[in-house]
């Protein structure tokens, strides 16, 4: 489980399309101080999945940041136009056989092809092909 785990929980758990909160307010719900870059840098609130593992747990949940308000503390968490409110977010395996998975890379994999390809439901994009690749051919 990761710091901001509970912050992703708690937006899944949402019917709302927005959810606007205070940074206070994040900060309760993932029980600790949010980082001194949060409160100085607009930028720590951009929706790029590779911007932090905060970003990763708002994407997951299916909503981005708007509305990114620095002087008084507070954003809005809107839904994502690509997930309806009667569609949870997925939730990736754990592990596969006895091989954990990275979860943050599978996170990065997906919101990096966001938009790119369809994954039909169900398909686990660690899974093995069954193909060997050998770029030296042999």
């Amino acid at each position: 489980m990761t710091k901001y785990e509970p912050l992703k929980n708690f937006l899944v758990g949402r019917a709302t399309s927005e959810v606007p909160m205070k940074f206070s307010e994040i900060e309760q719900v993932i029980g600790a101080r949010l980082p001194p870059a949060a409160f100085n840098h607009r930028a720590w609130w951009s929706n790029n999945p590779s911007n932090s593992v905060i970003t990763l747990a708002w994407l997951e949940a299916g909503y981005k940041t708007e509305r990114v308000d620095m002087a008084a503390q507070r954003l809005v968490f809107r839904r994502a136009a690509d997930r309806p409110a009667d569609r949870p977010a997925p939730v990736s395996p754990v592990s596969r056989g006895d091989k954990p998975i990275d979860e943050g890379l599978l996170a990065k994999l997906r919101h990096a092809l966001g938009g790119t390809v369809r994954v039909a439901d169900g398909v686990d994009l660690a899974s093995p092909s069954g193909a060997t690749w050998d770029a030296d051919g042999r």
